[in-house]
Order: structure tokens, then C-alpha cells, then sequence
């Protein structure tokens, strides 16, 4: 006899930062305004290539944006450095060390991330290994980032049927399209360029973002 299905959360926006950052002031003002327009549930920050003095810098302006408005501050790629800033988490790469080698640094209670691009195998061993989320993706074109994998928004569904540990779906994501992947099982959407590229300004995005996802939710 199946188990009746457990209702989840409506899925969620995961902010990530632009690349480079030029001006740490003008941009510190718009993800003020970012994430006053809308549920966001993770910053992360994401710098390269960029010195760690330029992600000190970072973190310690942005870092604080995002905690008064109860949003989590994610690194990308160096858990060293989260620790020793604060983070409430890190993002780790396939390339950049193990999930388990950032749970030593970071300790039982942060965020740890990692990019599992399209298989559900290296998802598998992320969480086995004491991931809080997995990362799938890219499902769309993006010029954020050089992809080569484009898995099917199945996989999110494959993954919410038989994982516990949350997904985030990553690459080319909009306003337009986030909806069809929150139906398919992510938990949560990353985006950058679709929030400050947006013609309106990355406010009026995460406006866009909070009406698309609103209300959508499964079964797991």
C-alpha cells in the first residue's frame, strides 16, 4: 500500500549575485530594493574570478542586506572562506571540494549546497554525503555561465518522488518559464541575469518571480 502524498511548500526564489560586482554601493541598494519586493529564500554570492578581499568585501555588505529580511547568505565555491565570514552556507561544484569536505569546515548546522548538473547520481552521492539541496541544471540557455548540461524537467519530478533532500533548478530561468519548473518538483529556482537584467529593474523581476511561483506547490 503507498504511503499518502505529503504536501510541500510552494517553490521558492534563490537569488544569485551578478559575476562581478563593479560599484559594492549601487548594487548593495538594489538588492535592497530586490528583496523587498518578494519572498526570496537564499542569496548567494557568487564572485568570478574575484580576490577574497573583493569577497570579504562582499559579503560583509551584502551579508547583512540579506539577514534582516530573513534571507540566507550562500557562498559560492569557497567553504573555507564561509566559514571564516559567517555564512549561513556554502555552494560547492563538482570541481570544488567535496560536499563532505565543506561539512567539516562549515559544521552541522550550515547550508550545503552542490551542482549536480543532470544526473541524479551525483545528486544521490551529494546527499548521501550531508547536502541540504541539490542543484539541477541548466534547463534553458543562459549566458551566466558556460553550460553543457541540459537535463529534462522530469528529473525534478523523479527526484521529489523518491529524495527527501530538496532541489533547486538552475539555468536561463525567468518569469515565463519558472512556473513550468516549480510544477515539475523544484523546490527552489536560481536566477541572476533574469532579476538584474531585468528591463525593469531586479525589483520589479522579483515581483515577476513571486507572481509566477505563488500558490504552485506538489505532492511528494
Amino acid at each position: 500500500m503507498s504511503r499518502p502524498p505529503v504536501a510541500r511548500p510552494a517553490c521558492r526564489l534563490y537569488l544569485i549575485t551578478p559575476s562581478a560586482i563593479d560599484d559594492l554601493e549601487g548594487f548593495a541598494d538594489l538588492l535592497e530594493a530586490a528583496l523587498d519586493a518578494g519572498d526570496v529564500a537564499a542569496l548567494q554570492i557568487r564572485l568570478k574570478p574575484a580576490s577574497d578581499a573583493a569577497i570579504e568585501r562582499a559579503v560583509r555588505r551584502l551579508g547583512p542586506i540579506a539577514r534582516a529580511r530573513g534571507v540566507a547568505v550562500i557562498l559560492n565555491d569557497r567553504p573555507d572562506l564561509a566559514a571564516a565570514l559567517g555564512c549561513d552556507g556554502v555552494h560547492v561544484g563538482q570541481g570544488d571540494a567535496p560536499v563532505a569536505q565543506a561539512r567539516r569546515l562549515m559544521g552541522p548546522h550550515a547550508m550545503i549546497g552542490a551542482t549536480c548538473h543532470d544526473s541524479r547520481h551525483l545528486a544521490m552521492e551529494a546527499a548521501e554525503a550531508g547536502a541540504d539541496y541539490v542543484a539541477f541544471g541548466a534547463f534553458f540557455p543562459t549566458a551566466t555561465k558556460e553550460t553543457t548540461h541540459r537535463p529534462d524537467p522530469e528529473i525534478l519530478t523523479i527526484w521529489q518522488e523518491t529524495m527527501e533532500v530538496p532541489c533547486v533548478a538552475i539555468g536561463g530561468i525567468t518569469p515565463d518559464n519558472a512556473g513550468d519548473l516549480a510544477r515539475a518538483g523544484a523546490d527552489f529556482v536560481a536566477v541572476s541575469a533574469a532579476v538584474w537584467k531585468h528591463p525593469e529593474g531586479p525589483a520589479a523581476a522579483v515581483r515577476a518571480f513571486d507572481r509566477a511561483l505563488t500558490g504552485i506547490a506538489g505532492d511528494r
